[in-house]
C-alpha cells in the first residue's frame, strides 16, 4: 500500500528519486502513464498487470478496445529504477504533467502519482474538502 506524499526536485538529467520506503516494492520495474488528472501514475509491475488485464477482458466493441489500448499502452512507459533509487522522467510525461523542477510523489493505495508542486496543492485542497462527502455517499451503500 502507497500512503504519504514526499517532495523532490527533478535533477538535470529528468531523474526523480522514489521515496526509499517504497524502492523494495518497486524493485521489478515500474509502469508510468499520464494520469486522468494532470499527473504520471506509477504502477509496480504486478499492479499494471492487473491494470492491463482489466483493459482487455471488457466486453465493449472491438473498435473502442482498440482506442482504449492506443490511448493507455501507447503512452505508457516501462522503467526500471537505478541503483541510487531514481526513475528517469520521459520528456512526453513530464510535459503532459507540467513538471519542471519540484514534483509531488503521492501514495494513491496501489500505485504512486506525480504531480506538478503547485497542481498538487490544489488537488490536495479539492480533494480533502470533498472527502468526507465521498466518504459519507460509500457509508449509504453499505
Amino acid at each position: 500500500m502507497f500512503l504519504g506524499e514526499f517532495e523532490y526536485k527533478i535533477d538535470e538529467k529528468g531523474r526523480v528519486p522514489i521515496p526509499p520506503k517504497f524502492r523494495r516494492e518497486l524493485k521489478e520495474g515500474v509502469v508510468l502513464m499520464p494520469g486522468v488528472e494532470t499527473c504520471i501514475n506509477i504502477y509496480p509491475v504486478s499492479e499494471w498487470k492487473k491494470v492491463s488485464a482489466t483493459l482487455t477482458s471488457g466486453t465493449i466493441a472491438a473498435s473502442k478496445l482498440r482506442r482504449l489500448n492506443r490511448a493507455v499502452f501507447a503512452t505508457a512507459f516501462s522503467l526500471n529504477i537505478d541503483g541510487q533509487g531514481r526513475i528517469a522522467l520521459p520528456v512526453p510525461l513530464r510535459v503532459y504533467a507540467e513538471i519542471e523542477d519540484e514534483v509531488v510523489i503521492a501514495g494513491a493505495n496501489t500505485y504512486l502519482e506525480l504531480w506538478n508542486k503547485e497542481q498538487w496543492e490544489a488537488e490536495k485542497t479539492i480533494s480533502q474538502e470533498q472527502a468526507w462527502q465521498i466518504i459519507e455517499s460509500l457509508e449509504q451503500r453499505g
